[in-house]
Order: structure tokens, then C-alpha cells, then sequence
């Protein structure tokens, strides 16, 4: 074991996995490197004391962990590790509103317990697996707290949030403090807006950082604010009888202080309590999952669905490949989903089982149900109303109301039996795996967001499973991916389109045109393109500059991808957690080919964090040709290397410049090293805008993307 993951600028990756102990409060950043498997137990600093008893004194508690000791001042909330070097960690600042004056506290085996009686509140803290563990109830009515409150500390160096693939982000950082970073203020739902229910910030001088976990993630969020030119975070969690969200528990740990190590403590704590998924068990259970490793993925469109454009694709060299296509009127033909799967590819479609709408001439299928299904599934709002679909078109349909409809009408199983009648091997099922959920206060199928999320787990299990085939008597499993995956969905999917993408709200505005906020109006830049030419909608195929908008929408347009795409700031949070569980991508109308500015770091971003790049494919697009060649090229670099370590875990991750455009990753126990250099001038031999990745026992294999994009 080791804890290798480090921000040094000039360190090297550490081949010796003895286990180490950087801050031994809480080793949350240990790896089992033979296994892939998170460990599951901290590790006490060498020739440290045993732990002291949990203390209550002057009103405030002492907790010990292995390496230190945890005091919280529940009058306030303030809470601080003392480590056994001497050192004192702001865990989090006093609550922004005190929750009243507290009864208790009192001493328990591990911790202890106290509440607020003007506040409907108990409060318990724990040791936990060398965490500290808290965990509020409500006890009386609705109400809200704010805690922990993070990077209060002037130590505090950076924040890192899992906004799709993950972020660190200077606190002191001019863009990120100014309204051209898009995050001041805003109030993200850990929910539905993060990747997964962590966050974390880092120290300066090396002397570590915190993680902060949320398994209570409905109902809880987290909301950044500047203050003196310097970033914070506070989470805050509604306490609801109605949404089911009356507890709320956040797990604190200090790490040794890697932008990634709040990763490493949440695939510890998934691994801890068995929610951490099986890339090489699902490859097992249905061999069929295997081809993913090495596999681009691609959208088709037009011809690019017919047998003859697969054997094309093939002809260049494309040896792995997963191809979807809509689920609409010209869906591949047995004939072309066979020769997909011939040349080796993963085939299926996209669907959806979260729309309902009434048939019009322009109604997507996949929004058309049977029966009654619309607009009596419809989720209702508090004041009666349907919760609208997308695009405010008819409306979301309440996984509680299929769940109920099932032991006599099998509506998603018998949407999905036709759709793989041509022989499709995959599936993706678009929204389910992503974070909005839904409270349904329809009496008919009343639903909390905690029920929607089983009820998506439970079908989603069903379909990966394989719908059953009454001719063969046997069940077909389906290699299953979904939208932009948060890491409850890791167990039962084997792949996602999404959470890749760190998606910055203004997004919506530039493919929309929207940018004053009001979808509703017509567009009113169009740069992004629309749902046209039939077969290359330009929304997907055209590529779009800063340039290309109007001049009033250009600065906004550079700040978000800024946001979204500078290597400086990215980091593999995502990969960390559940690289080796499932195969993650960026989102599908983000394809390869929509950003021409960005394609050169989104190329090196693939390679260093071993997850495919997604395509569009169309013989009716007039940069097929180009496309291809692209695709060919960059595939034929990653297949190798994703085929050895696409199973394995990501086990260290760091900057090896102080401008942190060199970076280098580390899967499994050496099975795969990728340095990758987003600069412009050469670091150690290799190239700015290059990337060398080398397999174990093997010589190290260069791509420089500029010399196969345009």
C-alpha cells in the first residue's frame, strides 16, 4: 500500500508500496495497489500512542483518531484536529448562524451526543474508520443548517469539487474570485450537480488538506463565496419530513494533501460499505462489456449506421468502437448492428425512459407511451401541477408510477424489447444514472427523491440484466451506460457519457443562444447551431470558436470554457473514485469535433485520465473524412493502453510543474504511467502539447495530438 499521490511539483511516482502515513489523523489516501481495492482502515503514525478516551471539557468534545485528536465546539460547530506533530487543522469555521444553545454534550464510546432544543436537532460525533463522523437528526419540524463551513483557514491553498470530471481551484485565484468564473455564489445541489458527494480543500507548504464526504447527499448542497479576494465553501442541508431528508451526516478526514486525495477518501468509504462497482466483475458476468476496453465511443448519424460505413470505420484501423444511435424512425438494421458487432464494436440505442408527451409531428419516439402512461404517470408538483419534461415539453414520468405498474404492465421492458430486436448488445438510458431526482405528491404513486433513486437503481439492474427473450427462454444482458453518472449508479452501469465533462452553467446559454438567462424566448445566437441539416444536425457537427459568436457573447463564451477546459485547473476526481468500476466519457453534444479550440487538451485530458473521446459520425457531414482520420489516429494510441488499465484503479495523480501544465497519472501497481505536458515549452524531453504513456515492462509510446487534428 501507499499513498504515492502527491502535489509536489517535482516529484517523481513512488514504485514502493509500503504503506505511509503523510497525516496520520486519517489515512485517507492509502491504496491496496495489487487489488484496486481501496483500503479500508487508517493507519497510526509510526510509534504513535494508543488513542486517548473521548473527553467532554468546558463544553466541547475531544474525539481521538489515529494521529491526533478532533475537538468540537458544539456551541458554535467550530471544529479543529490537533495532530500529534503539533500542528492545529481548522476543520470547519463557527456555523454562519449559530443552531442555539446546546444540552449535552455527552460522552459515548466513541464520541458523543448533544442537541438543540430551540432548533429540533440531535447531534452525534464519532470516530468512524479514522474519520470524523457527524451526524445531525431532526426532531422536531422542517428547518436548515449551514456546516461545515471550509477553506475558512488562511492555510487553505485550493478547493477541489467533483463538477463532472473534478476541479481544483486556486482559493486565492482572480478568476475564480471575480463573476468571470461563474462560481461566486452560486449554490451547487451535491446531489444532482456534483459527480460525486465530496469535496476538499488543500494546504499550503504541504502540510495536507481535508475531505469532507456527504452519504446524505439529497437535500444538501454546498455554496461558494469570496471574502478578502479568497475562496470558501459552506454546505447546507434542508431538514424535510415530506422529502425524507431529516438526517444529514458529513464525514471529515485529513489527507496528505493531493488535489485527488477527497477522491481517494470516498472510494475508500464506497469500498467500506460495499457500494464500490467491478469493472472486471461486470466484464465477467457479461463478456460482452470487455469490448469497452480500448473503445472510443460515437454517436451515428445518416449513413454512418449502415454495415457499409462500419466497415469503413474498420477498414482504417478503428479496432474497438462503441457506436449508439437514436432511437427514432431509422434505427441500424440487424444487418448493420451484425457487422458492428463483426468488426468488434459495442452497438445500441439511446433512450429514454423519463419523458411523456402527447403524439405530435414532432414528438421524439422515445417520448410516446401506451396507454394512459401520459399524463397519468406524470411526477405532480406540491401545487398540483406536472413537472415539465425537457425542453418544458410534456412532462417527467415518475419512476414510482412504472415501479407500481410492474407485476402487470412490463412498460420498460416491453419499450426495450424491440429496440434490441436488430440485435443491439448495448443501451443508453438517458437521464436515469444523473442526479435530478424527483418528490412525486401525486397520491397515486406518492415518491421522495430517496425512492426515485431505488426505483432508477431497480430498473437499471433489470436492464443490464437483459430483457428476456420468449423465443431463446434466456435473457439477453445488455452492456448498460447512462447520463452523466453520479457515483450512487457505479454498481450497475458499465459505462457513462458525461460526468467527464466539468459542465459550467453558462453552457446552456452558448448552445441556446440564451445567454440572459431566458430559455424561453427565441434564440438569439445562434452560433451553436440547431437540429438541422437532417443527418448532421449542426448542434453536434458544427464546429464552434469564441469567434464564431457575437461580440457581446464572446467574453462569456471564453470564461466558461476557460472554466471547463483549462488543464491548470482540471483534475481526475471522477477517476480517482471509480476509474476500474465503470468507463466514464464527456457529454455527447460536447463531441470531439464541437470545440476545434480545445481538441489538443481534450486529446491529452483522454489519454492521461484512460477514458475514451466521444464522437459523432455521419457520412453526410463534410468533415467526415478529417473526423475519421481523427478518430482512427487517437484511437489506435489509447486502445493498448486502455485495454491494459481500463480495470485498474487510478493510483496516483500529480503536477509535475509549479504552473501544474505537466501532470502525470498512475494506474494499478505500475501497469500504466502517462505524463502529459499542456504547455508550450518542453519538460524533461517531452514536447509541449504531448503525451507519453508507457505500459509496464514496455517503452514509453508518444502522441502529439496537434499533428493528427485540425
Amino acid at each position: 500500500m501507499h499513498t504515492a499521490i502527491r502535489n509536489t511539483p517535482s516529484a517523481e511516482p513512488s514504485h514502493r508500496y509500503a504503506r505511509q502515513t503523510v497525516l496520520a489523523l486519517a489515512i485517507a489516501t492509502a491504496f491496496t495497489a495489487t487489488t484496486a481495492e481501496a483500503a479500508t482502515a487508517p493507519v497510526p503514525a509510526a510509534g504513535a500512542a494508543a488513542p486517548a478516551e473521548v473527553r467532554v471539557h468546558d463544553g466541547r468534545v475531544d474525539i481521538p483518531l489515529p494521529g491526533g485528536t478532533v475537538t468540537v465546539d458544539p456551541a458554535t460547530l467550530k471544529t479543529e484536529a490537533r495532530t500529534r506533530d503539533g500542528r492545529t487543522v481548522l476543520l470547519s469555521a463557527p456555523a454562519p448562524q449559530a443552531p442555539g444553545k446546546p444540552a449535552g454534550p455527552i460522552r459515548t464510546k466513541h464520541g458523543a451526543t448533544w442537541s438543540y432544543p430551540g432548533k429540533g436537532l440531535k447531534a452525534e460525533a464519532r470516530a468512524d474508520h479514522g474519520r470524523l463522523l457527524v451526524t445531525f437528526t431532526a426532531t422536531g419540524g422542517d428547518t436548515s443548517l449551514q456546516w461545515p463551513v471550509t477553506a475558512a483557514d488562511p492555510a487553505v491553498e485550493a478547493l477541489q469539487f467533483p463538477r463532472g470530471e473534478g476541479l481544483s481551484v486556486p482559493v486565492a485565484d482572480p478568476f475564480w474570485n471575480s463573476a468571470d468564473g461563474g462560481l461566486v455564489g452560486e449554490e451547487q445541489d451535491i446531489s444532482s450537480q456534483f459527480s460525486l458527494p465530496v469535496w476538499g480543500h488543500t494546504l499550503r507548504s504541504g502540510h495536507g488538506g481535508v475531505s469532507y464526504i456527504t452519504p446524505t447527499d439529497i437535500g444538501s448542497s454546498l455554496t461558494f463565496t469570496s471574502r478578502g479576494g479568497r475562496l470558501r465553501a459552506t454546505a447546507r442541508h434542508e431538514f424535510s419530513r415530506r422529502q425524507d431528508t431529516r438526517v444529514y451526516t458529513v464525514a471529515l478526514s485529513l489527507t496528505d494533501g493531493s488535489p485527488v486525495a477527497p477522491a481517494v477518501d470516498y472510494r475508500n468509504w464506497l469500498s467500506e460499505h460495499g457500494q464500490l462497482g467491478s469493472l472486471s466483475e461486470k466484464i465477467r458476468k457479461n463478456p460482452a462489456t470487455g469490448r469497452l476496453l480500448g473503445a472510443f465511443h460515437a454517436y451515428a448519424w445518416g449513413g454512418a449506421r449502415q454495415a457499409s460505413y462500419v466497415k469503413r470505420l474498420k477498414s482504417l484501423g478503428v479496432s474497438r468502437l462503441w457506436l449508439g444511435y437514436d432511437s427514432d424512425d431509422t434505427p441500424m438494421k440487424k444487418a448493420d448492428a451484425d457487422a458492428a458487432k463483426a468488426a468488434g464494436y459495442l452497438v445500441g440505442p439511446y433512450d429514454s425512459f423519463a419523458d411523456g408527451q402527447r403524439m405530435t409531428p414532432d414528438s421524439s419516439p422515445n417520448t410516446i407511451w401506451p396507454d394512459d402512461v401520459y399524463p397519468t404517470f406524470c411526477v405532480q408538483r406540491a401545487d398540483g401541477t406536472p413537472q415539465p419534461g425537457f425542453r418544458k415539453k410534456g412532462c417527467y414520468l415518475s419512476s414510482q408510477a412504472f415501479e407500481q405498474a410492474e407485476p402487470v404492465k412490463h412498460y420498460l421492458a416491453d419499450r426495450t424489447r424491440p429496440l434490441v430486436a436488430n440485435g443491439a448488445d448495448s443501451y443508453f438510458l438517458d437521464v436515469d444514472a444523473a442526479g435530478e431526482l424527483f418528490r412525486d405528491f401525486d397520491p397515486k404513486h406518492p415518491m421522495t427523491k430517496a425512492q426515485d433513486r431505488t426505483n432508477r437503481l431497480a430498473r437499471m439492474k433489470r436492464l443490464a440484466d437483459g430483457t428476456y427473450d420468449p423465443t431463446t427462454k434466456k435473457r439477453n444482458p445488455l452492456v448498460l451506460g447512462s447520463e452523466s453518472a453520479s457515483a450512487w449508479a457505479n454498481r450497475v452501469l458499465a459505462f457513462e457519457h458525461g460526468a467527464g465533462t466539468p459542465v459550467d452553467g453558462r453552457l446552456w446559454g452558448m448552445e441556446t443562444g440564451h445567454f440572459d438567462s431566458r430559455p424561453e424566448d427565441p434564440k438569439d445566437d445562434d452560433a451553436w447551431g440547431g437540429y438541422m441539416p437532417e443527418g448532421a444536425a449542426a448542434t453536434f457537427f458544427k464546429p464552434v470558436r469564441v469567434g464564431d459568436f457575437k461580440p457581446e457573447h464572446r467574453a462569456a463564451v471564453a470564461h466558461t470554457l476557460k472554466a471547463m477546459y483549462d488543464p491548470a485547473y482540471r483534475v481526475p476526481l471522477y477517476g480517482t473514485a471509480l476509474h476500474g468500476s465503470l468507463v466514464n466519457a464527456e457529454r455527447w453534444e460536447l463531441p470531439f469535433g464541437k470545440l476545434p479550440d480545445q481538441k489538443r487538451d481534450r486529446a491529452l485530458l483522454a489519454m492521461l485520465y484512460n477514458t475514451p473521446l466521444n464522437f459523432v459520425l455521419s457520412d453526410k457531414d463534410k468533415r467526415d473524412r478529417q473526423n475519421l482520420r481523427e478518430l482512427a489516429a487517437l484511437q489506435k494510441y489509447f486502445a493498448p493502453l486502455h485495454q491494459a488499465a481500463g480495470t485498474r484503479q487510478l493510483t496516483s495523480f500529480r503536477w509535475l510543474t509549479g504552473d501544474h501544465l505537466v501532470q502525470r497519472t498512475v494506474f494499478g501497481d505500475g501497469t500504466l504511467t502517462v505524463t502529459a505536458n499542456f504547455g508550450t515549452k518542453a519538460h524533461e524531453g517531452l514536447p509541449g502539447g504531448c503525451v507519453d504513456a508507457r505500459l509496464r515492462g514496455k517503452t514509453a509510446q508518444r502522441l502529439c495530438p496537434g499533428k493528427v487534428i485540425s
